[in-house]
């Protein structure tokens, strides 16, 4: 499975982006799939993940800015990015993960296959 992120860019702080990240190689049926930043200096943290099903879940950070959403016939994720602060800096990565009884996952080590990522950068 490979996974290509795409739509990161510059943008001044109040303003929006969309990231993309879509699947090839195989079906991703019953894999969550999530969203994790790196920004530079920092480790890798969790933003937002849905499961098969369309359940969300959201680091506190971005609840109400940040809108996790899918489209399983298209193998692809979407984030919408809302009211972007400078603070949200950073490469974006998209991960897919299956694993017996979880439904989606903040953990990195809960993921099988990462793209490899989309830098977002917010001017204040």
């Amino acid at each position: 499975v490979q996974l290509q992120a795409s739509g990161g860019g510059l943008v001044t702080a109040g303003g929006s982006l969309r990231l993309s990240c879509a699947a090839s190689g195989r079906t991703l049926s019953g894999y969550y799939m999530s969203w994790f930043r790196q920004a530079p200096g920092k480790e890798r943290e969790f933003v937002a993940t849905i499961s098969w099903g369309g359940s969300t879940y959201y680091t506190n950070s971005v609840k109400g800015r940040l809108t996790i959403s899918r489209d399983n016939a298209k193998s692809t994720v979407y984030l919408l990015m809302n009211s972007l602060e400078p603070e949200d800096t950073a490469v974006y990565y998209c991960a897919a993960g299956r694993r017996s009884g979880r439904y989606y996952s903040s953990n990195t080590s809960e993921y099988d296959y990462w793209g490899r990522g989309t830098q977002v950068t917010v001017s204040s």
